[in-house]
């Protein structure tokens, strides 16, 4: 009988990985039991893992099973996995085959609809993953996943475009007995973005709707930082100084270090708003001070990207740190505004320090 494992176990040191590396051919099952785990590896996917006859058939899946039918997503077949793989989560080590970080996204049964060389139609039932999906080869080891159920009800898919909202320019603060009402951000006198996040990947649009991406290479690493969290966050791209910057620029002009610091600006990503969320539009059904509050739960904290503080009430407050950190002023936003995409109101302000 042909060993399905062979390739699985040419590709592994039992001595240098802890995955599990079974040294006998795998006998017969007829359980019908799934894993997906998510591997941050060489690039970010999910490992779609179905049993069958004794092994894991085994789909990467580099940006997840879709959430919807409008598209269909990549999957390449790999290698057949053994059972012990269905608990299997740590760390693989750097240089072995698929070296990174291993976790269990969800787990469960599933039934099989048919079962061909070419296409593989299963059901789902885990604790983050239900539903009818079929996968279906393109070529060789190309296949593509799509779902063929509709979404849970009052999914919306994530948009393509959301254009910023504006804030008014106002020569002071709101009203002292106005106060408790509004909530207040340091100006950061950034570039306007907007990030969308989706499958571990993130892709950055300007105040025009231009993509710029590719300029920011730095805020690329927030996708797989956030995965499996799918969302589009309000903010903007800023130049901040790190900790070594002061020492650099107290150093001779023609040093090293001074030039050093010339070629390198830190940047940047700060969120500060939040406009949809794991297929929840949150521009109209929530509040900013409910959506900041959503926002700060997703912890948006990294080398390169944070959700900065506001403060709700507390204006004068805000105003001084702003002038304390030689910034223009603060953006003060009623704490009960609806996010009005393309539009400037004077539900936003923009109060000079």
């Amino acid at each position: 009988m042909t060993d399905r494992l062979a390739d699985y176990r040419r590709k592994r040191d039992a001595a240098r990985t802890p995955e599990p590396v079974p040294e006998q051919a795998p006998p017969p099952s007829a359980s019908h039991r799934f894993v997906i785990q998510q591997h941050h590896a060489r690039s970010l996917h999910w490992d779609v893992r179905l049993e069958r006859d004794g092994v894991l058939v085994s789909f990467a899946v580099p940006r997840g099973l879709p959430r919807d039918q409008g598209r269909n997503n990549l999957a390449k077949h790999t290698e057949d996995h053994p059972l012990e793989y269905l608990d299997f989560a740590g760390e693989i080590p750097a240089g072995e085959y698929g070296g990174g970080r291993m976790t269990i996204f969800d787990s469960g049964t599933y039934e099989t609809g048919k079962w061909r060389d070419d296409e593989i139609g299963v059901t789902f039932h885990g604790g983050r993953t239900t539903g009818r999906y079929v996968f279906f080869q393109t070529g060789g080891n190309d296949w593509m996943v799509r779902r063929m159920d509709p979404p849970e009800p009052g999914w919306e898919p994530m948009p393509d475009l959301v254009a910023p909202m504006l804030a008014m320019p106002a020569k002071s603060l709101p009203p002292d007995r106005e106060d408790a009402d509004w909530g207040y951000e340091l100006a950061w006198g950034g570039r306007r973005v907007v990030a969308y996040v989706s499958g571990g990947r993130v892709r950055l649009l300007d105040a025009d709707g231009e993509d710029v991406t590719s300029w920011y290479p730095e805020v690329r690493p927030l996708g797989p930082a956030l995965a499996p969290v799918e969302a589009v966050l309000d903010g903007e791209i800023v130049t901040l100084p790190d900790p070594t910057l002061l020492e650099r620029r107290r150093a001779p002009k023609d040093s090293a270090a001074a030039k050093r610091a010339a070629e390198r600006t830190p940047v940047y990503f700060l969120a500060y708003d939040l406009l949809w969320l794991e297929g929840h539009s949150t521009v109209e059904a929530l509040r900013y001070a409910e959506r900041r509050e959503l926002l700060d739960g997703l912890a948006i904290d990294g080398e390169h990207w944070q959700t900065p503080p506001y403060f709700p009430g507390g204006g004068q407050f805000a105003l001084e740190a702003a002038v304390a950190q030689g910034l223009r002023g603060v953006v003060a936003k009623r704490l009960d505004s609806p996010y009005l995409p393309g539009r400037r109101s004077r539900l936003w302000l923009t109060v000079p320090a």
